[in-house]
C-alpha cells in the first residue's frame, strides 16, 4: 500500500487543494505510518488580524441576509459535502488515523448537521410575552451575535467544525476556524468544499464568511483575546479549555467549551452481556480510544465481573489492529508517539497502584503509532483511573450496591458521557434521575460513545459546560433581546410608578 503521505497529497489534489508547503513550519505527519506529508506555515499575527477584520466586515453584511436564505448556503454546503464525502473521509483516516467506516461516519455527521441547520434556519423562534401595561406587548427575539472562533481537536477534525459552523452560519455569524495542528490538511480541504458552496450561493455570501487559520496555541490565544470575536468555541483538553476560558472571560466574552471526558459504564447483574460486550468494545477501542466519549471506566456488578472480564479478554485479543485504510481493521493508530508514551506510562502507573493488566498495552512492531487495546482490573478508583488518558485503556472495577456504582461514576473531575446496562426499570430510572448520573449525556443500554447530532452535545464539571450541535444549542450563537412595543397613545410606567412632568 502506498505511503500515507503520498495518499494524503493525492487526495488533496483530487479535491483541488494545493497547500502552500514550506521547508520549515507546522509538520503534517500521518499516524498511519509516520510518513511526512509536508510542512505548513503558521498564520502570522498580521494574518490573524486580517482574518478577524474580514470576519467583522462579513458580519455587517451576513446579519442582514434573511435566516432562511442563510440556510440555503448551508444546504448547498451539505450537497458539496456529499460529493466530496469519500475523499474527505480518506483525509480523516490519513491525518487522524480513523478506520475507513469512522472517517465516512464523521463526514456523514457533517452532512447530517447541515440538514439539521437548514430546518433550523426557519425556526429561530422567540417568544411573545404579555405586558402589564395597556396597549403594550413584549417579545423576546434572537439576533446574530458576531464572528465565532472555532478551535477544534484532532480526534474529530471536521465534524466539530460542522457542528459549530452550520449553526453559526444560519444564525448570522461568520466563522474563523483554527484546526488542530495535527489535522490541518483536512481543514483546508473542507474550506475548499465550503468555497464551492459559497460560489454557487452567489453574492449574498460576503468575503471572509468562513476562514481557516493555521497554527498552534499562539493563534488560538490571539482569537480568544480579541474582543471582536464575541464567542469562542473550543474543543480539546481541559488544560487548553481553562486557558481559553480565562482569556475570553478576561474581556467578558463568551466561551463554549467541550473538553475532557472520563466516561463510565455501569453494568448490573441483569444486563444483556452479549449486547454489553459489543457496546464496550466499540466505546472503548473505537478511534483507538481517542474520542472524548470513549469508555474508560467499566463498573461491573461483582456477581458477573469474572465472566464478563473473560469474555472481554477473548474479544480484545482478536481485535484487528493495523492500517486503518485496510478492510477489516477495527483499531487504527494513536495520533502520535507522545500518545503511545502516555498510554504506556498510564499502564505502568496503574500497575503501581495495584492494578492487573488483563490483556493488551503492547506496542506493535511496525511503522506508525500502534498499540493493542488494554484491559486493566483495578482494586479501587485510584489517581490514574480518575485521570483521562487519551487512548485504548479500559479500567474495570466492581461494586455491590447501585448507589455505590453511581457514586463511583460521578467521583471524577469530568462529566461528559455515561451509561448503564440493566434490564430493571428502577435501576435505569435511578441512573437518569437528579441523584443519578451527573454527566451531560446519560444512556441506557447503549454505550457512552457515538452520539447523534439531534441532541445537544456536551458535559459538566471539567468537561466545560458547553453544548453543541442539536436541540437548542443554536442559542449560544445568538444574542437575546427583549423588546417592548407601545401601540397606545399613553405612556404608563411599569410597577405603577408615577412620574408626571
Amino acid at each position: 500500500m502506498t505511503s500515507a503521505a503520498n495518499d494524503l497529497r493525492d487526495t488533496l489534489t483530487r479535491l483541488g487543494v494545493q497547500p502552500e508547503w514550506v521547508d520549515t513550519g507546522q509538520v503534517t505527519r500521518s499516524p498511519v505510518d509516520g510518513s511526512r506529508a509536508g510542512a505548513l506555515a503558521a498564520a502570522t499575527p498580521e494574518a490573524v488580524e486580517d482574518a478577524i477584520a474580514m470576519a467583522t466586515d462579513a458580519f455587517s453584511a451576513w446579519r442582514r441576509v434573511p435566516a432562511p436564505r442563510r440556510g440555503e448556503l448551508v444546504r448547498l454546503l451539505g450537497e458539496e459535502l456529499r460529493i466530496a464525502k469519500d475523499d474527505l473521509a480518506r483525509l480523516v483516516t490519513l491525518e487522524a488515523g480513523k478506520i475507513t467506516s469512522e472517517g465516512l461516519g464523521e463526514v456523514q455527521e457533517m452532512i447530517d448537521v447541515c440538514d439539521f441547520a437548514v430546518g433550523l434556519s426557519r425556526q429561530l423562534y422567540g417568544l411573545t410575552l404579555p405586558s402589564e401595561r395597556p396597549g403594550h406587548h413584549m417579545r423576546e427575539t434572537w439576533q446574530p451575535l458576531g464572528p465565532v472562533a472555532v478551535i477544534t481537536a484532532f480526534n474529530f477534525p471536521v465534524a466539530v467544525w460542522a457542528w459549530n459552523a452550520a449553526l453559526a452560519l444560519v444564525c448570522g455569524d461568520p466563522v474563523i476556524w483554527k484546526p488542530s495542528d495535527k489535522t490541518s490538511l483536512v481543514a483546508l480541504a473542507v474550506q475548499a468544499v465550503f468555497d464551492k458552496a459559497a460560489a454557487r450561493f452567489g453574492e449574498d455570501a460576503p468575503a471572509g464568511l468562513c476562514q481557516v487559520v493555521i497554527g498552534g496555541a499562539e493563534v488560538g490565544q490571539a482569537l480568544a483575546r480579541d474582543p471582536r470575536i464575541p464567542l469562542v468555541s473550543a474543543t480539546g483538553s481541559t488544560r487548553m479549555g481553562k486557558a481559553v476560558a480565562v482569556d475570553v472571560a478576561g474581556r467578558l466574552g463568551r466561551s463554549l467549551l467541550e473538553l475532557g471526558g472520563n466516561n463510565a459504564m455501569i453494568l448490573t447483574e441483569t444486563a444483556d452481556l452479549d449486547m454489553a460486550v459489543r457496546a464496550i468494545a466499540f466505546s472503548a477501542v473505537g478511534t483507538c480510544g481517542q474520542r472524548c466519549t470513549s469508555l474508560r471506566r467499566l463498573l461491573v456488578h461483582e456477581d458477573v465481573a469474572e465472566g464478563l472480564i473473560a469474555r472481554l479478554k477473548a474479544a480484545y485479543e482478536t481485535l484487528p489492529v493495523g492500517d486503518p485504510r485496510e478492510a477489516g481493521t477495527l483499531v487504527g493508530p494513536l495520533i502520535d508517539e507522545a500518545a503511545v508514551d502516555a498510554v504506556q506510562a498510564a499502564l505502568k502507573q496503574a500497575v503501581a497502584e495495584g492494578g492487573e493488566v488483563i490483556t493488551g498495552g503492547q506496542r506493535l512492531d511496525r511503522d506508525g503509532a500502534y498499540v493493542r487495546p488494554a484491559i486493566v482490573q483495578m482494586p479501587e478508583q485510584s489517581a490514574i483511573v480518575r485521570h483521562e488518558t487519551f487512548g485504548p485503556i479500559l479500567y474495570v472495577l466492581t461494586w455491590r450496591e447501585l448507589d455505590q456504582a453511581i457514586a463511583m461514576q460521578n467521583a471524577v473531575p469530568q462529566g461528559l458521557s455515561s451509561c448503564i446496562f440493566t434490564d430493571r426499570l428502577r435501576e435505569a430510572e435511578q441512573f437518569l434521575s437528579a441523584w443519578g448520573s451527573d454527566c451531560g449525556i446519560a444512556n441506557v443500554n447503549i454505550g457512552p460513545s457515538g452520539a447523534e447530532i439531534g441532541g445537544a452535545f456536551g458535559g459538566e464539571k471539567d468537561t466545560g459546560g458547553g453544548r453543541e450541535s442539536g436541540s437548542d444549542a443554536w442559542k449560544a450563537y445568538m444574542r437575546r433581546q427583549t423588546q417592548t412595543v407601545n401601540f397606545s397613545t399613553s405612556l404608563p410606567l411599569a410597577q405603577g410608578v408615577r412620574f408626571d412632568v
